[in-house]
């Protein structure tokens, strides 16, 4: 059998330390066609340009590549 990283006796430790937050009630997110045009809206139509010119969706780090 594999060997368990720390003993069973602690698991959960940190969950059971922290407060309940009960959920908040929150307004329903848009899905389907009205969120596709949130979001070009959001990215495209009322974008402020940036001084980094466009902003890539998953940007890499800069530096040396390779």
């Amino acid at each position: 059998m594999g060997k368990v990283h720390g003993s069973l006796a602690r698991a959960g430790k940190v969950k059971g330390q922290c407060p309940k937050v009960e959920k908040q009630e929150k307004k329903k997110k848009q899905c389907g066609r009205a969120k596709k045009r949130l979001q070009y809206n959001r990215r495209f139509v009322n974008a402020v340009e940036s001084f980094g010119g466009k902003r890539k969706m998953n940007p890499s780090p800069a530096g040396k590549s390779g």
